[in-house]
């Protein structure tokens, strides 16, 4: 059955793909209520409720005004991926309300701000893997996701084209291959739930919804080194 859209709306943003367990409200995609924990390690699984609890209170609601709740949906760590969808679903199937996936790496692009030149935001993998997506200055997608190996030239089309931010927990690993003038690096960023806002509201106004039953997280397994092929 078909859930009818309210143009005012109450979701609740679950981010889990991280290190950085981060859980919001948003009414009308403007964050209202945010609770975060990042102490550098994955306690996802003891952390996550509570802080969903916490959240809700501050926002001074009940999870039952609650129109739809949002997950990112990866790429990320595949078991705190598992189990923020986990409990997405959960939370959909009790209050029988629509499931929204986000893409990780679109939201934490949105965590950065400039004029002009390409957003890069990477995630780390493993060793000198990372998953990253090209951005532009407006957030509008210019490449897709890959899972990819960092070389000396990676990126090195658009940093021979304009200014290049990279940023992420994925880029630390970077800094020393990647020396490049138009590369800028940005220390500090997360995947946050607070940048799920806008996503999240977008896509609920236009009935982007997830099949609460099948849906699973975006995993990248094949990676890739040296010039970058599409994986997904």
């Amino acid at each position: 059955m078909p859930f009818k859209i309210k143009k005012l709306a109450l979701i609740l943003n679950i981010e889990t793909a991280t290190k950085n367990c981060s859980v919001s409200i948003s009414e009308n995609g403007e964050t209202i209520a945010l609770k975060e924990l990042n102490d550098g390690n994955y306690s996802h699984a003891e952390k996550l409720h509570e802080l969903i609890k916490q959240v809700v209170l501050e926002a001074g609601i009940e999870l039952y005004n609650l129109n739809a709740i949002a997950v990112s949906k990866g790429p990320g760590s595949y078991t705190g991926l598992r189990i923020g969808v986990s409990a997405a679903k959960g939370l959909c199937f009790a209050l029988d309300i629509p499931l929204i996936s986000v893409n990780t790496l679109q939201s934490l692009a949105l965590s950065i701000s400039i004029d002009k030149g390409y957003k890069i935001p990477l995630l780390d993998a493993r060793r000198m893997e990372v998953y990253s997506q090209v951005f532009n200055e407006k957030t509008a997608k210019i490449r897709e996701v890959y899972a990819e190996i960092i070389v000396s030239d990676s990126f090195s089309d658009y940093l021979n084209d304009q200014k290049v931010y990279i940023f992420g927990d994925g880029a630390e690993k970077c800094k020393e291959m990647i020396t490049h003038e138009n590369a800028i690096f940005i220390d500090g960023k997360f995947p946050s739930s607070k940048e799920m806002s806008v996503i999240s509201y977008e896509k609920y106004l236009k009935n982007d919804f997830e099949d609460v039953a099948y849906f699973e997280p975006f995993y990248l397994k094949e990676f890739i080194g040296g010039i970058s092929k599409k994986v997904v």
